[in-house]
């Protein structure tokens, strides 16, 4: 199992002690197209020292992305805020597992000011589940959205959110910050919920998705899968009609990718002709924008995306006029 040290008493702790017990699987050999080069930039670097002297976490490197060299190397990097240690234990996720410590009250400013050194035009900020909290974390959402709108008035800011699964009126809080783009994703198709992502409930999630156009149509909603988990091709189709009924905006398709030989094995590699079909379909169910690549990744290319997501949007109204 992959040890980690632990950021306040630097002793090394699992990664993922649920896990531990289960049976090996075998990493497959990753194809020719999710082939990607090491990171080594000058970009990646100073990224990463801004990322560092902030004190902040990132999905970019707890949850083991294969985009971290391209996007760290633009400084494009996606925070993860409250911690790095959630309280849930899914199947294909390598971000770590256990009881999380206290919120830290001045990370809103210190992501803040990372945005601003950055010079980021967008940025996507995600967090590990903290079901442990009463609000799941949702003031503390609000309270970062706050602060880079203050630090940086021109970003537009996009959230990846937890469910807030039995956290009543969490989402209204968070909603109410107004980001430009709420994302949830849905990770996969219902029938692998209970094998790879058991503490959460597919239709609490496409719910959740619908209510935010509810409290406020003018936030862009999007939300994503992982293809490869041994799903069907009829119920990702099924899965995007669920989505469109929930009226969401943006739908992003990836390949999962095994992070280790504790995780969910790779059930099949989808080629990026598959991938091109889902987008097309996608597409013609109505979603303004659509991404669908093996390397395809919740905030991969958002600034671009976002910029995408209005020009369509735009041209949308335009024709309906």
């Amino acid at each position: 199992m992959v040890t980690v040290l632990d950021r306040v008493s630097n002793t090394p702790r699992q990664r993922h002690p649920e896990k531990a017990h289960r049976p090996d699987q075998e990493v497959a050999r990753k194809p020719d197209w999710i082939r990607v080069r090491a990171p080594n930039s000058k970009g990646y670097a100073e990224t990463r020292e801004i990322v560092r002297s902030n004190k902040l976490v990132t999905v970019c490197e707890e949850a083991g992305c294969p985009n971290i060299g391209e996007c760290w190397d633009k400084k494009h990097a996606t925070f993860m805020i409250m911690g790095e240690i959630c309280t849930r234990a899914c199947a294909f996720c390598n971000v770590a597992t256990g009881k999380p410590g206290p919120l830290d009250p001045t990370e809103p400013g210190s992501v803040a000011r990372a945005v601003r050194q950055m010079g980021l035009q967008h940025v996507v900020i995600t967090s590990v589940d903290r079901d442990d909290l009463d609000d799941g974390g949702a003031r503390h959402f609000a309270a970062v959205i706050r602060n880079i709108r203050a630090l940086n008035p021109s970003t537009t800011i996009e959230i990846l959110t937890p469910d807030f699964l039995r956290k009543e009126g969490a989402l209204e809080i968070v909603v109410a910050a107004k980001p430009d783009v709420f994302n949830h994703n849905l990770e996969t198709v219902p029938s692998n919920y209970l094998t790879v992502r058991p503490g959460a409930r597919y239709f609490h999630s496409i719910r959740l998705l619908q209510r935010v156009k509810e409290l406020d149509p003018s936030i862009f909603t999007k939300s994503g899968i992982m293809v490869g988990l041994g799903e069907e091709r009829n119920e990702v189709l099924a899965l995007m009609d669920d989505l469109r009924s929930a009226d969401v905006d943006f739908m992003t398709i990836g390949q999962y990718l095994q992070p280790s030989k504790k995780h969910h094995p790779v059930r099949k590699f989808v080629t990026p002709d598959e991938f091109k079909s889902f987008e097309t379909i996608g597409l013609s169910k109505g979603f303004l924008v659509m991404a669908s690549s093996p390397l395809t990744r919740s905030s991969h290319h958002a600034g671009e995306d976002f910029a995408r997501l209005r020009a369509a949007r735009e041209a949308m109204l335009k024709k309906a006029v």
